[in-house]
């Protein structure tokens, strides 16, 4: 068994392809299987069947923050869709069983999850813990109070004033930035960020094996990665990608969401703050947080659907300065399970003209030329 590093890295593809089956010896006569389906795209695709293809990887990083292991916990390194580990025949079994949970006891709602049992252990704990003196008492729950949340519209109105007004956001163009990214190793690493008007933005980390690129052009997003060719944003990356882009422009976040509702206070880093529950139909809520004081927004968290349960990521905004007329975060760290890393600029600058082309997916490379007959 081998427990998963803490790095800010994705799960591999390998921890993604064994949660299905058909056979890949002996493929059924039939149709071609449909490449936007889990099964079309991936061998031995077996209880994840009719899946789409592009939630299967999501699926395994949800199994992988869940139980807090790597791929190869259980997939073979570098032939993930063969089945010679029993992790992976009892992950099977385990998906099925969680899903029958739900089905029989929930009316098909997802109530129970990996998580549920394993909370961040591979096994999971089946006797409870003796008090260690660490803990301290807990006081009795207080009566819950019917309270009434005033409406959303003020904080966000703030919230556009706090980072320098409409007026001012509508006349920034773009930001060409550099900064130091810290998380992957025990060094920092140097970051490029160009970010332009309409949720254009590619970010490139220059890391010792090459670079890994995430980028985005307003309406499709693409992932570079050293020693690989680039591949698209799956709707929902593409989703996260476009909300992340927005927030460090900065944007108004009235045209992200179709509706905004006050959640609890609470505090962050110390400081009273307003959480703001943030929808859109059929799609995962975001919570974005608002120091009371500044009206700046201080943290986003948002969900990942897949089909086996929501992957978080918390994003935390800090350091924020003048930027071209309006304020932006010159910080801010990304936490996932899997890990976190903290972007730190050291310059933004805005006199700058950015074409499109910037955040263009490159072409693949030419085949090379046949040799002569």
């Amino acid at each position: 068994m081998r427990a998963r590093h803490a790095a800010p890295v994705v799960a591999s593809l390998a921890f993604v392809l064994a949660a299905r089956g058909a056979d890949p010896v002996n493929p059924p006569a039939s149709a071609p299987a449909d490449p936007s389906k889990a099964e079309g795209r991936f061998k031995n695709i077996q209880v994840l069947k009719g899946t789409p293809a592009d939630d299967v990887v999501p699926a395994m990083q949800f199994i992988s923050a869940a139980l807090g292991v790597d791929c190869e916990f259980c997939h073979v390194d570098r032939a993930p869709e063969k089945d010679d580990k029993k992790e992976k025949q009892t992950a099977r079994k385990m998906i099925t069983m969680t899903q029958a949970i739900n089905r029989d006891n929930f009316d098909g709602h997802r109530e129970v999850t990996c998580v549920s049992c394993h909370n961040g252990a591979s096994h999971p704990r089946s006797i409870p813990a003796v008090d260690d003196g660490t803990r301290p008492p807990e006081a009795p729950a207080p009566a819950p109070v019917a309270a009434e949340r005033p409406p959303a519209g003020p904080v966000l109105d703030k919230y556009v004033q706090a980072v320098g007004g409409s007026e001012a956001m509508a006349k920034v163009a773009a930001h060409v930035q550099k900064g130091k990214l810290t998380g992957f190793g025990p060094d920092p690493v140097p970051v490029d960020v160009v970010a332009k008007a309409g949720g254009k933005r590619i970010t490139t980390v220059h890391g010792q094996r090459g670079d890994n690129i995430t980028a985005f052009d307003g309406e499709r997003g693409w992932l570079g990665n050293a020693g690989r060719p680039p591949r698209d944003m799956s709707q929902t990356e593409g989703e996260a990608t476009r909300l992340d882009a927005a927030l460090l422009f900065p944007s108004d976040p009235r045209g992200l969401f179709t509706e905004f509702k006050v959640g609890a206070p609470g505090k962050i880093d110390g400081k009273d703050a307003v959480k703001v529950i943030a929808r859109n139909e059929g799609k995962p809520p975001a919570e974005l947080w608002f120091d009371a004081e500044s009206g700046l927004v201080v943290r986003l968290v948002r969900y990942a659907e897949t089909p086996l349960g929501r992957n978080p990521t918390q994003i935390d905004y800090a350091d924020y300065r003048d930027a071209g007329g309006v304020k932006i975060p010159f910080r801010w760290t990304v936490a996932r399970p899997s890990g976190r890393f903290t972007i730190q600029l050291d310059e933004s600058r805005q006199d700058v003209t950015v074409p499109d082309t910037t955040f263009a997916k490159p072409d693949p490379p030419a085949a090379p030329p046949a040799p002569p007959s």
